[in-house]
Protein backbone atom coordinates (compact mmCIF):
# COMPACT_ATOMS: atom_id res chain seq x y z
CA UNK A 1 0.00 0.00 0.00
CA UNK A 2 1.17 3.61 -0.58
CA UNK A 3 -0.60 4.89 2.73
CA UNK A 4 0.02 3.53 6.24
CA UNK A 5 -1.38 0.21 6.71
CA UNK A 6 -4.95 -0.56 7.42
CA UNK A 7 -5.70 -1.07 11.51
CA UNK A 8 -7.03 -4.70 12.56
CA UNK A 9 -10.49 -4.07 13.70
CA UNK A 10 -11.53 -5.96 16.67
CA UNK A 11 -13.49 -9.05 16.94
CA UNK A 12 -16.55 -10.10 18.68
CA UNK A 13 -16.26 -13.37 20.68
CA UNK A 14 -19.15 -15.22 19.75
CA UNK A 15 -22.09 -15.87 21.93
CA UNK A 16 -21.85 -19.63 23.14
CA UNK A 17 -17.98 -20.24 23.45
CA UNK A 18 -16.90 -16.33 24.10
CA UNK A 19 -14.05 -16.81 22.11
CA UNK A 20 -12.50 -14.38 18.96
CA UNK A 21 -10.69 -17.62 17.24
CA UNK A 22 -14.86 -19.04 16.58
CA UNK A 23 -15.74 -15.75 15.18
CA UNK A 24 -12.86 -15.81 13.12
CA UNK A 25 -13.83 -19.06 11.93
CA UNK A 26 -16.99 -18.79 11.20
CA UNK A 27 -16.37 -15.34 8.89
CA UNK A 28 -14.45 -17.21 6.68
CA UNK A 29 -16.85 -20.26 6.62
CA UNK A 30 -19.78 -17.50 5.54
CA UNK A 31 -21.31 -17.61 2.35
CA UNK A 32 -22.97 -14.08 1.00
CA UNK A 33 -23.31 -12.53 4.56
CA UNK A 34 -24.87 -15.07 6.04
CA UNK A 35 -23.67 -15.31 9.42
CA UNK A 36 -25.97 -16.54 11.26
CA UNK A 37 -26.22 -19.54 9.49
CA UNK A 38 -22.59 -19.89 9.36
CA UNK A 39 -22.83 -20.08 13.48
CA UNK A 40 -25.64 -22.18 13.08
CA UNK A 41 -23.19 -24.93 11.20
CA UNK A 42 -20.34 -24.52 13.17
CA UNK A 43 -22.20 -24.92 16.54
CA UNK A 44 -23.82 -28.35 15.05
CA UNK A 45 -20.84 -29.48 13.82
CA UNK A 46 -18.92 -29.02 17.10
CA UNK A 47 -22.18 -30.47 18.85
CA UNK A 48 -21.90 -33.75 16.19
CA UNK A 49 -18.02 -33.81 16.90
CA UNK A 50 -19.13 -34.05 21.05
CA UNK A 51 -21.60 -36.77 19.83
CA UNK A 52 -18.69 -38.49 18.12
CA UNK A 53 -15.55 -38.38 19.89
CA UNK A 54 -13.49 -40.91 21.25
CA UNK A 55 -11.40 -38.67 23.89
CA UNK A 56 -13.71 -38.18 27.21
CA UNK A 57 -11.72 -35.16 29.06
CA UNK A 58 -11.93 -33.22 25.90
CA UNK A 59 -14.77 -30.39 24.98
CA UNK A 60 -15.85 -30.53 21.00
CA UNK A 61 -13.97 -26.86 20.83
CA UNK A 62 -11.22 -28.18 22.32
CA UNK A 63 -10.90 -30.90 19.52
CA UNK A 64 -11.66 -28.03 16.93
CA UNK A 65 -8.95 -26.36 17.77
CA UNK A 66 -6.25 -29.38 18.20
CA UNK A 67 -7.80 -30.21 14.40
CA UNK A 68 -6.88 -26.40 13.61
CA UNK A 69 -3.49 -26.93 15.37
CA UNK A 70 -2.61 -29.88 13.35
CA UNK A 71 -3.65 -28.01 9.71
CA UNK A 72 -1.37 -25.16 10.31
CA UNK A 73 1.83 -24.77 8.09
CA UNK A 74 5.04 -23.71 9.69
CA UNK A 75 6.79 -23.15 6.58
CA UNK A 76 5.89 -21.87 2.80
CA UNK A 77 7.37 -21.53 -0.28
CA UNK A 78 7.08 -18.43 -1.90
CA UNK A 79 8.27 -17.31 -6.14
CA UNK A 80 11.34 -15.59 -6.52
CA UNK A 81 12.77 -14.60 -9.59
CA UNK A 82 16.46 -14.80 -9.78
CA UNK A 83 18.47 -13.70 -13.05
CA UNK A 84 15.39 -14.80 -15.41
CA UNK A 85 14.72 -18.25 -13.30
CA UNK A 86 12.20 -18.43 -10.86
CA UNK A 87 12.59 -20.53 -7.85
CA UNK A 88 10.03 -21.28 -4.79
CA UNK A 89 12.07 -20.64 -1.96
CA UNK A 90 10.88 -21.61 1.82
CA UNK A 91 10.24 -19.03 4.25
CA UNK A 92 8.81 -18.91 7.98
CA UNK A 93 5.54 -17.67 7.98
CA UNK A 94 3.33 -14.88 10.35
CA UNK A 95 1.51 -16.45 13.48
CA UNK A 96 -1.62 -14.56 11.84
CA UNK A 97 -1.22 -16.00 8.26
CA UNK A 98 -0.63 -19.70 9.64
CA UNK A 99 -4.16 -19.96 11.21
CA UNK A 100 -5.49 -18.07 8.59
CA UNK A 101 -4.36 -20.66 6.13
CA UNK A 102 -5.45 -23.31 8.47
CA UNK A 103 -8.84 -22.20 8.19
CA UNK A 104 -8.88 -21.69 4.47
CA UNK A 105 -7.67 -25.07 3.99
CA UNK A 106 -10.20 -26.54 6.90
CA UNK A 107 -13.19 -24.82 4.87
CA UNK A 108 -11.90 -25.77 1.91
CA UNK A 109 -11.59 -29.76 2.11
CA UNK A 110 -14.97 -29.58 4.29
CA UNK A 111 -16.68 -28.42 1.08
CA UNK A 112 -15.32 -30.95 -1.23
CA UNK A 113 -15.95 -34.44 1.27
CA UNK A 114 -19.51 -35.85 0.50
CA UNK A 115 -21.56 -35.80 3.61
CA UNK A 116 -25.49 -34.99 3.79
CA UNK A 117 -25.03 -31.85 5.11
CA UNK A 118 -22.41 -29.07 5.76
CA UNK A 119 -22.30 -29.33 9.50
CA UNK A 120 -22.04 -33.06 8.71
CA UNK A 121 -19.48 -32.43 6.51
CA UNK A 122 -16.82 -29.81 8.88
CA UNK A 123 -17.67 -32.68 11.84
CA UNK A 124 -16.21 -35.18 9.92
CA UNK A 125 -13.15 -32.49 8.69
CA UNK A 126 -12.82 -31.86 12.60
CA UNK A 127 -12.15 -35.05 13.67
CA UNK A 128 -10.19 -36.47 10.98
CA UNK A 129 -8.14 -33.54 11.29
CA UNK A 130 -7.32 -34.35 15.41
CA UNK A 131 -6.36 -37.29 14.30
CA UNK A 132 -3.81 -36.08 12.33
CA UNK A 133 -5.49 -36.90 9.02
CA UNK A 134 -7.59 -36.12 6.40
CA UNK A 135 -7.39 -33.84 3.22
CA UNK A 136 -7.21 -30.63 5.31
CA UNK A 137 -3.73 -32.30 6.80
CA UNK A 138 -2.07 -33.97 3.40
CA UNK A 139 -2.02 -29.78 2.46
CA UNK A 140 0.21 -29.15 5.57
CA UNK A 141 2.36 -32.31 5.01
CA UNK A 142 2.21 -31.36 1.05
CA UNK A 143 3.36 -27.76 1.67
CA UNK A 144 6.04 -28.87 4.07
CA UNK A 145 7.34 -31.46 2.03
CA UNK A 146 7.90 -28.73 -0.64
CA UNK A 147 9.59 -26.42 1.47
CA UNK A 148 11.84 -29.23 1.93
CA UNK A 149 12.26 -30.01 -0.99
CA UNK A 150 13.58 -26.52 -1.76
CA UNK A 151 15.63 -26.24 1.04
CA UNK A 152 18.91 -25.37 -1.05
CA UNK A 153 17.29 -22.22 -2.21
CA UNK A 154 16.66 -20.32 0.84
CA UNK A 155 19.89 -18.67 0.55
CA UNK A 156 17.29 -16.52 -1.92
CA UNK A 157 15.58 -15.86 0.59
CA UNK A 158 14.44 -11.53 0.42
Amino acid sequence: MRKRQAKKRPLLPDPRFNDQLVTRFVNNLMWDGKKSVAFKVFYDAIDIVEEKKTDDEKSGLEIWKDALSNVMPHVEVRSRRVGGATFQIPMQIRADRKIATAMRWLILYTRKRNEKSMAQKLAGEILAASKEEGAAVKKRMDTHKMAEANKAFSHFRF
